[in-house]
């Protein structure tokens, strides 16, 4: 996988025979979640990563709002992060990512779309465009995560998908990795009141040092470094 982002005047790398090709940016989440994904299910892959300020003009023709993600099996293309995992999960069953309970895979998938208030909250402190102090973030978010700290402790273990990490335990994670950067952009400590989520900070410190997720961390430092970059008007995608 090379750290290259490819832009407008680039060729399209030809693909390889028997795997399947992920075209994402590096230092996005929604590409972050199917990476991980195609690594818990050892499915081969590699990564082509897209400079969304400059598209490759050829990019348009596999997803024409040139965004990101967007999978390619070679006989057809998906997009949108959760469509993308959930057709892997379909066409690479082993091992499964979603319990086979029906009830509690709905459980599950409710899960994920609740996260959404997570993601939407991260978001927009992340790229901050009204300035706004970030504790109203920190406020926001731990109002969401006070059920998924609910849940955790009902289910009693120390994933969400019991001893291994499940679909809803990898579609989170990109989000909690991200979670100190709004408090460093802003040059501020981030302050989580540990003692309130308990399961979560386990939880956290459990599916960081699962090969599947670690493969794919970015670090704090240089997540912040892209971030102060990329409102500008030549925003640096690589070498950092």
């Amino acid at each position: 996988m090379s750290e290259e982002h490819l832009a407008a005047g680039s060729a399209c790398p030809p693909m390889n025979d028997g795997e399947v090709r992920l075209y994402g940016m590096r230092f996005c989440p929604f590409t972050q979640r199917v990476r991980i994904v195609l690594n818990a299910k050892n499915i081969p892959h590699n990564v082509v990563y897209i400079n969304l300020k400059n598209q490759p003009e050829w990019y348009f023709k596999i997803n024409p709002d040139g965004k990101v993600p967007a999978l390619d099996t070679g006989d057809e293309v998906v997009l949108e992060s959760l469509d993308i995992v959930d057709f892997l999960d379909q066409k690479f069953p082993d091992p499964p990512l979603y319990p086979s309970d029906p009830e509690l895979k709905n459980r599950d998938k409710e899960f994920i779309q609740k996260f959404g208030k997570v993601v939407g909250a991260t978001s927009k402190a992340l790229h901050n465009k009204d300035n706004s102090p970030v504790d109203s973030y920190i406020e926001d978010v731990l109002e969401h995560l006070k059920e998924f700290e609910a849940e955790l402790a009902k289910r009693g273990t120390i994933f969400f998908g019991g001893d291994n990490p499940g679909m809803l335990d990898y579609m989170m994670w990109p989000w909690s990795e991200r979670s100190k950067i709004p408090s460093a952009l802003q040059d501020k400590e981030f302050q989580f009141p540990k003692e309130k989520f308990p399961k979560l900070v386990a939880w956290r410190e459990a599916l960081k040092d699962v090969k599947a997720v670690g493969d794919t961390i970015t670090s704090l430092e240089t997540h912040v470094k892209f971030l102060k970059g990329y409102q500008g008007p030549n925003p640096k995608f690589d070498n950092l």
